[in-house]
């Protein structure tokens, strides 16, 4: 039975938008649209939405569908009899056209509301695809070519009917179907309900729902445990008795203040990232298969799988469940809307740092009219960006920009509650530790939390001289795949290996002379490369943006600032690198290597070259000069393309670098063969980490440049080896050629030379399948037993 609900009072026509006047008066207008290209671009131009449809523009709107998981139904609404198209049949849910300057997501929450007076927050709608409907009804007159964002919103169960508040022009009724029953009509084109074509793209809403309800557990959990197989678990731990009794005091402080930086992460990833975490810890007892949802997530610290291009290996039906009492009209005996905090099928390329519906142009027009302050802390490392129509907090005070609705908020601010519990524990850590330099970093550091200002503590960062090693704070900006700009929180903390450290000074002594011999114009040098001060530590503890593959070393800080001033300074993590080495190199060049050249691959070599990789993070080009004669860096100039370039530069200069010193007898020749043979093998490894990631990207490019040069040979069996009277020659053009592109802030170079040679080829496909086959582990999955043994020992 159709139950009709009509809305109490006045609703005016959403073709049409009101202005207020002085009087209180309203005057209507025809509402405009943001006219799109054929490929769904904004073009800058906005029309009416008359002209639009007579003159078949392009353009956007939302569908919302509301999904009931208990009884697997969709809720439909009727059109009313007097709308312009598809008058008087049942249709989607809710829908409705993205007026000209909205976004999609603020559409699909305003229709809902307005439409079904259902008012649901941004982790409510699920975005499962785009459709791009081109039709022409009502004789012609009537052209609709516009592209779709088809969200879903997952309820419980259904949401009762009297519940439900109706926009009387728009909608007339509103009914509870199953998917298959309404499926079953729109294959039969049944003519009470609005056509879609099934066997299109919009199929895909009935193929996405069906799948993730499949009640087939034995197969998910075999799939989850298979993806798990590929990460070796290992106690990664350090001798602690060159530490005082109160550096081992001061690092039970430090272990929980880097779990904070977990809890800080979790939220940059993605905003309803944190509510799926505690979600699937509280029912990861419940069965075997719940642990493995927990586990698998609990490396990858989302629903996407770092080593499966992003992939999502969890589904909203998976997620956690919300009440929400004032979603809609109160209705007796009925406790309120229940729903599944939904994500979006492909990882959202600006993580949680910008508005989950914000592009790149409405990002870009909103900078134009910033003061140059402004757009540094835009661009910057150290901020977010949010909606004022999100904000719902009364606790932060903003800067309100009356033409835009983007505003800044400081990282200090944003995680303000769990900075602030970190800043007390440094403080804490710093008043006991013994050493000057490390005393400095914590309290400077704990500063910094609270006042968004990271240059001193960065300062003391690279003048650490303890025996404790500590590296917190905010740094990478890998998570940030939509500009590269925005900084994610970490920690690692470790023992220093005093006699690693001392052999390894010989890289930061020859900073200098590798920048004035880099293979690229002497123009683009810089005559005052600073060396790089380089640590050596033993892992005990790590947290934050260290998911999937773990982090062998690292070269920091990414300030410009700092770099060009001070230089850089790195950490090499050993335990960290022979694990790897033992576990996954070794096993790697056993299979892939020919047999001739298996022998040359070792430890020796894997781990020099990593420590040169992280050397030639500080060399070649940074802060650059554009043609226009404008001051830019290369980080800006490249955006989101600059991370994979970036390592790949760092790989490719660092064995170009190797055999430099190598030429000047300042490491032994015998390690010519073996430092080529160890990164063949590497490869293999790297991209494994899949190509969004931006190591995988970056080695991807290196492999596939010098398999075209013949540096690197395939033969029968799928085994590798190195040609080398090749290998020279070509590490140093591809050094050159990303050097080159760097220096000159190349985007569009920089894009074709990724597009072209940042690919799964199938040279690396014949490799990655034996492994596949002999499943060997792909990466580590490390954990720390110092936290309970230094409190079991006090």
């Amino acid at each position: 039975m159709v139950t009709k609900i009509y809305k109490r009072g006045h609703t005016r026509n959403k073709a049409q938008r009101s202005k207020t006047m002085g009087d209180g008066d309203e005057l209507h207008e025809e509402e405009r649209f943001d006219v799109l290209t054929k490929t769904g671009l904004k073009t800058g131009i906005s029309k009416p939405r008359s002209a639009v449809h007579r003159d078949g523009d392009y353009h956007r709107a939302v569908h919302v569908w509301i999904f009931s998981e208990s009884t697997q139904e969709l809720l439909l609404q009727k059109r009313t009899d007097h709308k312009d198209s598809w008058p008087g049949l049942w249709d989607i849910s809710s829908a409705g056209h993205v007026s000209a300057g909205d976004t999609s997501l603020i559409t699909a929450r305003r229709e809902l509301l307005e439409e079904l007076g259902v008012n649901l927050p941004n982790d409510a709608f699920e975005l499962l695809f785009v459709f791009l409907q081109e039709c022409v009804t009502n004789g012609g007159k009537f052209i609709d070519n516009e592209f779709d964002d088809v969200y879903l919103v997952t309820t419980t169960a259904p949401i009762p009917l009297e519940a439900f508040t109706l926009q009387e022009s728009e909608v007339s009724a509103v009914k509870y179907i199953s998917i298959e029953e309404y499926k079953s009509l729109l294959v039969k084109k049944d003519p009470e309900y609005v056509p879609y074509n099934l066997e299109g793209q919009y199929g895909q809403l009935f193929d996405i729902i069906t799948k993730r309800y499949q009640d087939n557990v034995e197969a998910q959990s075999l799939l989850l445990q298979k993806k798990l197989n590929r990460y070796a678990p290992i106690s990664l731990d350090a001798e602690l008795t060159g530490l005082t009794k109160e550096d081992k005091e001061a690092l039970v402080l430090l272990i929980k203040a880097a779990r904070i930086m977990d809890d800080i992460f979790y939220e940059q990833v993605w905003y309803s990232n944190s509510s799926l975490r505690e979600w699937l810890n509280r029912r990861g007892q419940i069965s075997e298969f719940d642990m493995l949802k927990w586990k698998y997530y609990s490396i990858n610290k989302s629903p996407w799988s770092c080593l499966d291009e992003n992939e999502a290996f969890l589904t909203t039906a998976d997620s956690a469940v919300k009440l929400l009492p004032e979603a809609t009209k109160k209705v007796a005996g009925w406790k309120g809307l229940e729903y599944k905090a939904a994500f979006p099928i492909l990882k959202p390329p600006g993580a949680n740092f910008y508005p989950p519906d914000m592009d790149k142009m409405e990002f870009e027009l909103w900078k134009k009219g910033l003061s140059d302050n402004e757009k540094q802390d835009a661009t910057g490392f150290f901020n977010v960006i949010r909606r004022h129509s999100d904000f719902h907090s009364n606790n932060i005070s903003i800067t309100i920009n009356p033409t835009s609705d983007l505003f800044i908020i400081p990282f200090s601010q944003e995680y303000s509650a769990f900075l602030s519990k970190a800043a007390e524990l440094l403080h804490k850590a710093g008043d006991l530790t013994t050493s000057p330099s490390l005393k400095r970093l914590l309290h400077s550091k704990a500063d910094a939390f609270l006042s968004n200002d990271y240059y001193e503590s960065d300062i003391a960062w690279m003048e650490l001289d303890s025996k404790l090693d500590v590296t917190i704070g905010p740094y990478e900006t890998y998570e940030d795949v939509l500009f590269g700009y925005k900084a994610t929180f970490e920690a690692f903390i470790g023992i220093r290996d005093d006699k690693a450290t001392a052999q390894l000074k010989l890289f930061g002594d020859h900073l200098q002379a590798l920048e004035q011999n880099l293979p690229m114009d002497n123009i683009y040098k810089s005559q005052d490369v600073i060396s790089a001060p380089i640590r050596v530590i033993q892992l005990v503890y790590n947290s934050g943006d260290v998911k999937g593959p773990q982090t062998a070393a690292f070269n920091l800080p990414n300030d410009e600032r700092i770099v060009k001033d001070r230089g850089s300074s790195m950490v090499m993590l050993k335990n960290v690198s022979e694990a790897k080495f033992k576990l996954i190199l070794q096993p790697i060049a056993d299979l892939c290597i020919v047999k001739e050249q298996r022998e040359l691959v070792d430890f020796d070599s894997f781990f020099t070259h990593t420590i040169c990789h992280e050397c030639c993070h500080g060399i070649g080009p940074h802060t650059i000069t554009l043609p226009s004669g404008q001051k830019s860096t290369v980080r800006l100039e490249l955006q989101e393309l600059h991370s994979a370039l970036e390592e790949a530069k760092a790989d490719i200069v660092g064995l170009w670098a190797l055999n430099f010193l190598i030429s000047k007898d300042l490491l032994p020749k015998t390690l010519v063969k073996s430092i080529y043979v160890s990164f063949l093998a590497g490869c293999f490894r790297s991209v494994r980490f899949g190509l969004e990631e931006a190591h995988g990207k970056g080695q991807a490019l290196q492999f596939n440049w010098l398999f075209e040069k013949g540096a690197f040979v395939l033969h029968n069996g799928g085994t590798f080896s190195v040609d080398f009277d090749k290998i020279e020659g070509a590490v140093e053009g591809l050094s050159r050629e990303i050097l080159t592109l760097q220096a000159k802030g190349d985007k569009d170079s920089a894009r074709k030379l990724l597009e072209k040679y940042g690919e799964m080829t199938p040279p690396l496909n014949t490799a990655l399948e034996k492994l596949e086959r002999v499943e060997v582990p792909v990466d580590i999955a490390p954990y720390f037993p110092v936290l309970t043994n230094l409190l079991h020992e006090k």
